[in-house]
């Protein structure tokens, strides 16, 4: 699973980078010119996609510590293992939910923003401090990203930890088998 996060990881934090570099090569998005609206449209498109690949993986994520949560829990169950396991298990998982969810909504609201930042609609924030809807757009784009990597880097970490978990789970069943003369493989 190590392996599989990393690239899926690899490829979220791409389409998020190629999806700034779009944006920045738009230029005036008032213009009424079609190569800038194809750029602004194209901007979009790669923006939803990257959205979309960015939850897959947290979703992933999220999926997979559900998953051996669960098989920890009844294999522990299964061969008197004991809670310590699980337990682990579960410190692990709960630890990677803040940054989850906060990268969820980091992302939705940078979605949301680069709405707002499209010249197309009528609303707008109105300049707070001075800055543009599409700055504005910009930097928590920018932040999103940085802070969408980080929290990968920490899901990647906290699955190799919980990977350890479940070998010693696994190696533990299979000295058990063994000594019960059941099948190991």
């Amino acid at each position: 699973m190590k392996r599989i996060f990393l690239t899926l990881a690899v490829v979220a934090a791409i389409l998020v980078i190629i999806t700034i570099v779009m944006g920045l090569s738009i230029g005036d998005a008032t213009r009424v010119d079609r190569a800038v609206q194809r750029s602004v449209s194209n901007h979009f498109l790669m923006g939803m996609a990257a959205l979309a690949f960015c939850l897959l993986v947290h979703a992933i994520s999220l999926t997979y510590f559900m998953g051996t949560g669960r098989w920890l829990e009844e294999t522990s169950n299964a061969y008197s293992l004991g809670d310590s396991y699980y337990e682990s298990s579960k410190k692990i998982k709960y630890g990677t939910l803040p940054g989850l969810t906060a990268c969820v909504v980091l992302l939705i609201t940078t979605a949301g923003l680069g709405a707002v930042a499209d010249p197309g609609t009528m609303t707008s924030l109105g300049n707070p401090f001075g800055f543009t809807d599409a700055q504005i757009h910009f930097f928590a784009a920018c932040l999103t990203a940085l802070i969408n990597v980080g929290v990968n880097f920490s899901q990647y970490v906290a699955i190799s930890r919980n990977s350890a978990v479940v070998e010693q789970v696994l190696a533990e069943v299979r000295r058990i088998r063994q000594e019960r003369g059941l099948p190991v493989e």
